[in-house]
């Protein structure tokens, strides 16, 4: 396996994307568990609450994902990362502060949310198009490899450290941990030495930048391979993932705990893939790294609507383990290729562009999951899934990438 890459991390405004990218991840997957708890377990608040709650944390990626991009491209992308931080860090103090002043209600909780998502949207968009600015074409994929370590961490400690902070400090309280991890996250920012230049003004409507950015998604022949590929892939994932929870725990009867140890095994292959996706690119080639990284883990999917409480348990965290794995390889190759063919003016827009349709798949993949569950029952519905999933990879095989070994270069 590659190490991390260790020479990259010597580049000083690189370590200081990366420190900043791990503080930001790691505060944004503490908040998945620690604000809803604010709301269950310091306001008491009802079902419907919650779940309105979690809808303002996510409603900014559907609202705003397409214009974050052009606003991203209008403006130095440091920048927008550093005022990001901090308008993170400064909604999220008001909720312990409030909550001392016996202050705090729900529709502030609504408020802080909707911020977050909002600023979490354009950091987002903002350090994946900031990237190629900091590091050569030839390292971008060493770079997201790194990026991706990061992400996959943030992910399997996250949460659980979220729990054990709430479990200390009480939910409200818990809270400045994440607040304190934005703070450091735009601290690190402002030490990057390398400097943007100066946007020029624009005259164009915003809503004209829009489109030119989903024009060039839409119109260019591998970028659209890469959407389509990726938005099928998501659709048929989080058809299955809920069927995969209600298998577990209400047909099978096992516990959170014994849940949360099965799950642990794709995060477990995301770490993994992570460390050897610059490897299989060398190895194999970008394009064929691509479409094997989605092909080859599909198959286990077959297994889910046959799992029983048995040895299929094991072949279960098998094919966790392998999904979690060809998930990353996937995402850093394809987000290598779509920075480096993609011209600097327009990589805020585009990967705005990409993120709102891929994602936009994975609320739709959630609601026909949950139809088909009700319909067909849960293991045909897992059956479905596995199908489509294998279906995935033909955007990629079918197109030029299917060969293409280097990185191509940017159209105009």
């Amino acid at each position: 396996m590659d190490p991390l890459p260790v020479n990259l991390l010597r580049d000083h405004d690189f370590r200081g994307l990366f420190l900043a990218d791990s503080a930001s991840q790691v505060g944004t997957q503490i908040l998945v568990l620690a604000l809803p708890l604010v709301a269950v377990s310091a306001l008491r608040v009802s079902a419907f609450e919650v779940g309105a709650l979690a809808a303002c944390q996510t409603l900014a990626f559907v609202v705003i994902g397409l214009p974050a991009g052009a606003v991203v491209d209008r403006l130095r992308k440091r920048v927008v990362m550093v005022v990001s931080d901090w308008a993170r860090a400064a909604a999220l103090v008001s909720v312990p502060v409030a909550w001392w002043l016996d202050a705090l209600t729900i529709y502030q909780l609504y408020a802080v949310a909707l911020v977050l998502g909002v600023f979490t949207v354009l950091f987002d968009v903002a350090y994946q198009s900031y990237l190629p600015h900091l590091v050569e074409r030839e390292r971008l994929v060493e770079g997201n490899s790194a990026l991706e370590v990061v992400r996959t961490v943030a992910q399997l400690g996250g949460p659980s450290a979220g729990g054990y902070l709430i479990q200390l400090l009480s939910a409200p309280f818990a809270l400045i941990a994440t607040v304190a991890g934005f703070a450091w996250s735009a601290l690190c920012l402002a030490t990057i030495r390398s400097r943007e230049a100066r946007q020029e003004a624009r005259r164009a409507p915003l809503a004209k930048e829009i489109g030119e950015g989903v024009r060039f998604v839409l119109g260019h022949r591998l970028l659209r391979r890469i959407v389509g590929c990726t938005a099928t892939a998501n659709l048929f994932a989080s058809m299955a993932q809920p069927m995969i929870l209600l298998l577990l725990a209400r047909e099978l009867g096992l516990g959170a705990g014994a849940i949360g140890l099965l799950m642990a095994a794709g995060g477990l292959g995301g770490l993994i893939g992570a460390l050897v996706t610059a490897r299989l690119g060398r190895l194999l080639g970008q394009g064929p790294a691509m479409w094997l990284a989605i092909a080859v883990p599909a198959p286990l999917m077959f297994v889910l609507p046959w799992l029983e409480v048995d040895w299929r348990l094991a072949l279960f965290a098998l094919q966790e383990l392998a999904v979690g794995a060809g998930a990353v390889v996937y995402n850093v190759t394809q987000l290598s290729f779509r920075q480096a063919i993609t011209p600097e003016p327009l990589l805020g827009r585009m990967n705005a562009t990409v993120r709102f349709v891929v994602w936009g798949t994975i609320p739709l993949g959630g609601l026909l999951g949950g139809v088909l569950g009700e319909t067909i029952g849960i293991r045909n519905t897992l059956l479905v899934a596995a199908c489509g999933s294998c279906l995935a990879f033909l955007w990629v095989i079918i197109s030029p990438m299917r060969t293409m070994r280097e990185l191509p270069v940017p159209t105009a």
